[in-house]
């Protein structure tokens, strides 16, 4: 039995532990929203607002709920009692009618209008969501609205000039996230899920597979703001098929890039989906109509143009046809098949289960439609397989993506042209630091250090000229050329310093193969001036006086002097005759 002391000891040191072990796993990040003491009066009141809203319910904003995908995923997380839902519509009427015949609790789900279609709808949806909330931080925000114009042959414009399906499906998302980033930190386990596709992904069958392939290229047609009349961000002509599947590829490679940029430090898990093909889904309500080449096939659809008489008047446009023989198609030809009911359970999934709060991961199911093929029948075409039906909770697994996907420098350019196109402001977000007292004081001598060597350093830098021109080098004192020869070679690679010591270099090797000057000449001429001066002192002294005479040798030695001058001028002369610089001497 261990002693009352050695309880009371082994209390604090446990909860030593545990804290110790927290900071080794996630560092400081559970610190990131400690308040400075003195606001507990204001943060209590705040609490208990949020509790009375939302009691213990996590918070989550879905786009596109009033059908298909959005939907069949709101009614699963209503169905936990964990979720308060947020449904982001286009029309409240249809989505109030949903939620009676669904049976969606009024106290846990709220439908808000947005028209994707308009920024500045965007931003009031923001706007009202924070307002609404209020202190409640948002802990799942899925980016679930999309639509599909496949048939168009020209296309649809928004109000804000954009082509419909990349504004809807992509700008406005992007928009979307950006103004809630900030509110999604706040969350204890904050994630992102974009829904994408197998058609943005060009690694599989039916991304890579099938004509048109997803393709940003350089992004031409964004750099000049994909606005009328540029449709295709990659600046090519419309394709309608071709816009939807460029539109998943963004939101993949948004959702990686997100990953790399904020996740360590805001926390939030950033991912994709693909819950397989949802063959039922009111996203095929504008696929073209199918049409039938062959006689025996025209019982099931009309027959294509070029099989029709001249004079025959087209049909109308039956797309129902496509959304009866698709689904029979994907179920028991491919094995594709998923209903939306069991997508919707997929899509929760990721917001909900435990295993999916890890960042930066493409989510599928089962492994690929291969196995059971010969069982379809049998089954009802329940296959199981990536994007096939049926695997359950266990079958979720991490998904390969593609090389356009994971192209980080193309997603970086996507990241700043959809930015400036939306208007987006991203949050400045930094890493979570230790609130130690000690680390703090140590901190900021280091700070005050690292400010005063940069203005030492800046200072020196100042006494540097700054050269424009070949010609500047003359700016340069010997205090300057001393300092540069003192750096490494490799400092001043590439500058204009670099021609400075090398033309130094070049001067003072030059300077030493240079022949030592011949003295002699300036000798003769020294001493034939000093002789010469000598010569005209004695006649200035021996004027006024009749008995002082030059002397015999004085005047001979000037004689001397003064020709052997003259013959060293003329020799010289004829060796300088046509040499510039060659200097003859007085």
């Amino acid at each position: 039995m261990a002693s009352a002391p050695m309880k009371a000891f082994a209390r604090p040191a446990a909860l030593l532990l545990l804290l110790q072990a927290a900071c080794l796993t996630h560092g400081f990040k559970f610190m990131s929203n400690w308040k400075l003491p003195g606001s507990g009066a204001a943060k209590s009141a705040a609490d208990a607002a949020v509790n009375a809203q939302f009691g213990e319910k996590k918070l989550v904003v879905i786009t596109g709920t009033s059908s298909g995908l959005g939907r069949k995923t709101a009614k699963a997380l209503l169905e936990t009692g964990d979720y308060h839902v947020v449904g982001a519509v286009r029309d409240l009427d249809k989505m109030e009618a949903v939620a009676e015949i669904d049976g969606f609790d009024p106290a846990s789900f709220t439908p808000m209008h947005v028209e994707l279609t308009s920024f500045e709808s965007v931003r009031n949806f923001c706007d009202e969501l924070k307002e609404w909330k209020g202190a409640k931080p948002l802990d799942r925000l899925i980016c679930n609205a999309a639509v599909y114009q496949p048939s168009l042959p020209v296309p649809k414009w928004t109000v804000d000039g954009h082509e419909q399906q990349m504004q809807i499906n992509f700008l406005s998302q992007f928009l979307l996230l950006s103004k809630l980033l900030p509110d999604l930190t706040a969350s204890d386990d904050p994630r992102v899920i974009l829904v994408g596709s197998v058609t943005g992904n060009d690694n599989t069958v039916g991304g890579g597979g099938v004509y048109p392939i997803a393709d940003l290229k350089s992004l031409d047609g964004l750099r000049q703001g994909a606005r009328r009349p540029v449709a295709m961000f990659d600046g090519y002509e419309f394709d309608g098929a071709k816009a939807y599947k460029d539109s998943k590829l963004c939101l993949m490679m948004m959702s990686h890039l997100l990953h790399v940029k904020y996740h360590k430090q805001t926390g939030i898990a950033f991912s994709s989906i693909y819950p397989g093909c949802i063959a039922e889904s009111p996203l095929f309500r504008e696929k073209r109509a199918w049409c039938a080449r062959r006689p025996e096939l025209r019982r099931i659809a009309p027959p294509c143009r070029a099989s029709r008489a001249p004079t025959a008047p087209l049909p109308l446009p039956r797309p129902r046809r496509f959304r009866k023989y698709f689904p029979v198609f994907m179920k028991f030809i491919t094995g594709g098949f998923v209903s939306e009911t069991e997508a919707g359970m997929r899509l929760m999934q990721v917001a909900h289960d435990p295993r999916c709060s890890k960042s930066g991961v493409y989510w599928s199911w089962n492994g690929g439609p291969r196995e059971g093929r010969e069982a379809a029948l049998e089954t009802g075409g329940q296959i199981s397989g990536a994007g096939g039906a049926g695997g359950g909770w266990d079958s979720i697994f991490e998904n390969d993506q593609s090389n356009k996907v994971l192209d980080i420098e193309l997603a970086v350019d996507l990241f700043q042209l959809s930015t400036q196109a939306t208007g987006a402001e991203w949050p400045d977000v930094s890493v979570a630091v230790s609130p130690c007292p000690t680390l703090r004081v140590i901190g900021a001598l280091t700070e005050r250090s690292n400010k005063k060597q940069d203005a030492k350093r800046k200072k020196q830098d100042a006494t540097m000229p700054a050269l424009a021109s070949k010609a500047d080098l003359s700016k340069l004192t010997k205090k300057h050329r001393k300092f540069l020869e003192s750096l490494p070679a490799e400092a001043i690679a590439g500058s204009e310093y670099e021609e400075i010591l090398a033309a130094d270099a070049a001067a003072a090797a030059e300077e030493e193969e240079a022949p030592e000057l011949d003295l002699a000449p300036v000798a003769a001429v020294a001493a034939a001036a000093a002789a010469e001066e000598e010569r005209l002192l004695a006649e200035v002294e021996c004027a006024d006086d009749e008995e002082c005479e030059v002397s015999d040798a004085a005047e001979a030695l000037s004689q001397e002097a003064l020709s052997a001058v003259r013959r060293m001028r003329r020799g010289t002369a004829e060796e300088c005759e046509g040499e510039e610089e060659c200097m003859v001497p007085m």
